[in-house]
């Protein structure tokens, strides 16, 4: 059996989707080591893998998207906050390098220098994305605005001449910076996204079709495995059980990013609506907030037993909230603020999975249309269940990291 380490940024939605595939590895036989959020650690060890805590330097670096003015501006931003976390994840991904002597590694996406340094390595090297990659596929709009794709020739013509006003903006970004660390690293110069992400031997998507968008050119190096949908197990808070109306369960970033105002319009738009609607708050829940009598909000409730009984999901675009309710056959309603979170929401709504309401536009009467439209399309949302199933999960993630052992490092 192998040795194999892996290594996240510092987020619990990056954390959580990679643990299945850990827990599949280790059930399999494998030794598991992950370096990973101090608070997460003890919680890991319980579960049976070996844990380590990151660099807490990396926790001070903090992503400030809510700053951002437009997408572009966005994802400056983005390359600019992991670009600065790359100085502190390349020595840290090295120190557990030393120590655990691993076989393969499974690298986080936005852990750029740790990437850096799994390439430098030299051995079996997966990168692990909870989220939709940056990089380019025939016929899919240029990641980031949320663009709807249109086929044909008019649709190539337009995302030729929109893509080097996205990507080509944040590649000039993402350059000098990534390229100073990866010089100090020992490794080549990246010329953009494609030629930094796919550097990888292989690396793992939790997502697949009809959510996403075909990527028949990604293969075999990307690999899409499913939603991986996972939480820490948690005792069931009482009051769920007193709840008998349909629940609206309604979710934040665990990360900060300013997104308070969609729990404060959701509470206010569905006042008067024959559900009961669940908010949380992960990032810190705002005290201000006056919480109507069919409503809860709360700082943190495990997902799963709340979308159990949920008739949709008011998510705030983050893949793993989104993709949670959409693995239980959840419609969805997506309010994206920012991040990949606009390509989230264009997905749900492209899929017939769910509805799209730009952050700009979101009041409590848009909202409660958005809802309800988005409480008659359980159809689609049991199609994009049935995808995930296909795809595979943590068993076919596992299947392709045992296969890149048995294939060992590349010449």
């Amino acid at each position: 059996m192998a040795t194999v380490l892996a290594f996240t940024s510092p987020a619990l939605g990056h954390l959580f989707p990679m643990t299945p595939l850990l827990l599949e590895l280790h059930a399999r036989g494998h030794r598991v080591h992950l370096r990973t959020l101090g608070s997460q650690v003890g919680a890991m060890r319980a579960l049976g893998l070996e844990a380590s805590a990151l660099d807490p330097r990396a926790l001070e670096i903090v992503h400030p998207d809510w700053e951002a003015k437009d997408p572009v501006g966005a994802l400056k931003l983005a390359v600019r906050t992991f670009t600065q976390r790359a100085d502190v994840d390349a020595p840290d991904f090295q120190s557990a390098l030393d120590e655990v002597a691993p076989d393969l590694v499974i690298v986080d996406i936005t852990a750029w220098g740790a990437l850096a340094v799994a390439e430098r390595w030299g051995g079996p090297w997966v990168t692990h994305s909870p989220f939709t990659p940056p990089i380019t596929s025939k016929g899919t709009p240029p990641f980031g605005p949320g663009l709807r794709p249109i086929p044909g020739p008019i649709g190539r013509l337009r995302d030729a001449l929109v893509r080097p006003l996205v990507m080509g903006a944040a590649e000039r970004t993402l350059r000098p910076g990534i390229n100073a660390v990866r010089e100090r690293i020992g490794v080549p110069p990246v010329h953009g996204a494609d030629d930094f992400f796919r550097r990888c031997d292989l690396m793992l998507v939790t997502t697949s079709e009809p959510f996403e968008y075909a990527h028949p050119d990604w293969a075999p190096q990307v690999q899409m495995i499913g939603a991986n949908a996972w939480e820490p197990p948690q005792a069931l808070p009482a009051w769920l059980d007193e709840i008998t109306d349909p629940i609206v369960l309604v979710t934040t970033s665990s990360e900060f990013q300013d997104d308070g105002l969609l729990v404060r319009t959701a509470l206010e738009a569905l006042r008067d609506e024959p559900v009961h609607v669940v908010a949380t708050m992960p990032a810190g829940v705002d005290a201000t907030i006056k919480v109507p009598a069919n409503a809860t909000l709360v700082e943190f409730v495990p997902h799963g037993p709340v979308l159990d009984r949920a008739v949709v999901a008011v998510t705030h675009g983050g893949m793993g909230a989104t993709q949670k309710a959409l693995a239980r056959g959840i419609p969805v309603c997506v309010v994206p603020f920012g991040r990949d979170q606009l390509e989230v929401a264009r997905r749900a709504e492209v899929s017939g999975s769910g509805t799209r309401l730009p952050a700009k536009k979101l009041n409590a009467e848009r909202l409660r249309a958005k809802v309800k439209e988005a409480m008659t399309l359980t159809s689609g949302a049991q199609r994009v269940k049935a995808g995930y199933a296909v795809a595979g999960g943590a068993p076919a993630g596992a299947d392709a990291v045992e296969g890149l052992l048995k294939k060992g490092a590349p010449a």
